[in-house]
């Protein structure tokens, strides 16, 4: 029985779903744990058209709310914007947990 897709999938989709023209060109998860929580540590690269509305996206996304089953976005931070002509690409960092 297959239990669905694992969170860096939703946070993918999630981010997809929200953000402007935006397309996740990579991801990386890694397991993560404190001693209370588990969960995963996650590195994005999204890409979309440059516009004013992408700007104040990436600007509003450590504040974000997203719905992932089973899983809570702990931390979010955007660490880095390239910007190459009409093309931004932001590197995302993520911490989520299972909930």
């Amino acid at each position: 029985m297959s239990r669905g897709p694992d969170a860096g999938t939703r946070l993918a989709r999630a981010l997809e779903s929200a953000g402007p023209a935006v397309v996740v060109t990579a991801r990386r998860s890694t397991p993560w744990a404190s001693v209370t929580f588990t969960g995963a540590r996650h590195a994005l690269t999204v890409e979309a058209p440059a516009s004013v509305t992408l700007d104040a996206w990436l600007e509003a996304l450590p504040e974000a709310e997203f719905a992932i089953p089973g899983h809570l976005v702990a931390d979010l931070a955007v660490v880095e914007v390239r910007r190459d002509g009409a093309r931004v690409r932001a590197g995302i960092e993520v911490l989520t947990v299972e909930a």
